[in-house]
């Protein structure tokens, strides 16, 4: 844990409880049960590879930060894991060596009964939170992967990428006998080409348009499908790309949306996966904080963070 990255702000003539994260964070060890294990993955060799804007290496380190001086209302135990990295031009088969890596550390939270929650980072940090799901529980046949992204991340590509991540997931369900639950929300129709489309109908995804999620009508429609998934399955694993948000609204991105899923909306459906009670991890991918304006971005995802973590308290996630 850095205890550089973990400091903020005190109020030593405050009346009553005034502490934060900075507080209340704790080294993740072996002895470390029960709340949220955050880890960082400090990698954007898939976002290269996708031939996408750099910098979400750097985004664990500025969502900690923005984390720090955040109130504690109603948290669990909060564990730090540290970093996974995969520095710059570093031998072929980096990525894939993190996202082992990651998968090992998500498996062994899970197996001392905490919540992964991993701080991306490009969003192949998916398939890294993925493997540690299927490790630490092989038990499970039908894990329901809940995205909220303007893109599908299924393409095909000679070496995986920040693309690729769902269609491994695809992949892996096949090979294992399992069926591929992913239910995508904040899909949009100007990022993502005919052949994602037509390969999420063969797939079976059931998938959300950005411009449908701009009304509460439809958000309310889209839980109730949301619901339905929730129910058929025995464990959730949430992901967050943050670029499925307004541009003005994350501007941090590789990718920021004309559009975008309005933060509130996100909010009201990321809730109904929480209250399930089945979310086994979670991650929340793209932060690029040299792309970002004001540390909005870092602030927003900040806000998801702890919301997650606050679930986790309840009970609900």
């Amino acid at each position: 844990m850095n205890a550089l990255v973990w400091q903020g702000r005190d109020d030593p003539e405050e009346v009553g409880v005034s502490t934060r994260w900075h507080h209340h964070v704790q080294p993740f060890g072996p002895a470390s049960t029960g709340g949220v294990a955050l880890m960082g993955f400090a990698v954007d060799e898939g976002v290269r590879r996708n031939a996408g804007r750099v910098g979400a290496a750097d985004g664990p380190r500025a969502l900690r930060g923005a984390l720090a001086g955040l109130p504690v209302l109603g948290e669990p135990a909060l564990w730090d894991a540290g970093d996974v990295t995969c520095p710059a031009g570093t031998a072929e088969g980096a990525l894939e060596a993190a996202q082992d890596a990651l998968a090992q550390r998500v498996a062994a939270a899970i197996a001392q009964g905490c919540l992964p929650l991993v701080l991306g980072g490009g969003h192949e940090v998916a398939w890294g939170t993925f493997q540690g799901i299927a490790r630490a529980r092989p038990d499970l046949r039908r894990i329901l992967i809940v995205n909220f992204d303007a893109h599908f991340d299924l393409r095909m590509a000679a070496r995986a990428n920040s693309g690729t991540p769902f269609r491994q997931m695809a992949e892996w369900c096949q090979s294992s006998g399992r069926p591929f639950c992913y239910h995508v929300l904040g899909i949009s129709r100007y990022a993502n080409t005919q052949a994602l489309f037509d390969r999420a109908k063969a797939l079976g995804v059931r998938h959300v348009l950005d411009d449908a999620l701009q009304s509460e009508g439809y958000v309310a429609e889209a839980r109730e499908a949301l619901l339905q998934d929730l129910a058929d399955c025995e464990a959730v694993y949430l992901t967050v790309c943050l670029d499925v948000l307004p541009g003005g609204q994350a501007p941090g991105v590789s990718a920021p949306a004309a559009l975008g899923v309005p933060l509130a909306h996100v909010q009201t459906l990321m809730n109904t996966v929480l209250a399930s009670g089945k979310v086994l991890a979670a991650d929340v991918a793209e932060l690029n904080p040299g792309l970002d304006r004001d540390g909005l971005t870092a602030r927003v995802a900040a806000r998801l963070v702890a919301r997650i973590a606050r679930a986790v308290q309840q009970g609900l996630a």
